[in-house]
């Protein structure tokens, strides 16, 4: 599997690595905390971090089913692994 861009983000999410997604995640985060921003920009950055966490879940998910996918012997199983009665 490759690391293809999120196609369901904003297209400058969509093309962030996992890395810059949640530093930028990080900075809005912590701009929310400071209450030093109007009631219009937070909402704005609310609604750019629930897209910047989406875009880190789906990054994950991808990575995850890459793991497994190399986890996996050719028969589906675990690898590593033997079926019962095999010695």
């Amino acid at each position: 599997m490759t690391d293809t861009p999120d196609t369901a983000a904003p297209a400058d999410i969509a093309s962030l690595s996992f890395e810059a997604a949640m530093g930028e995640l990080e900075t809005i985060v912590r701009r929310l905390e400071s209450g030093d921003v109007s009631l219009e920009e937070s909402v704005n950055l609310y609604e750019r971090g629930h897209a910047l966490r989406s875009h880190c879940e789906a990054r994950l998910a991808a990575a995850q089913a890459r793991i497994e996918q190399v986890s996996l012997a050719a028969d589906g199983r675990p690898a590593g692994t033997t079926s019962f009665g095999e010695g």
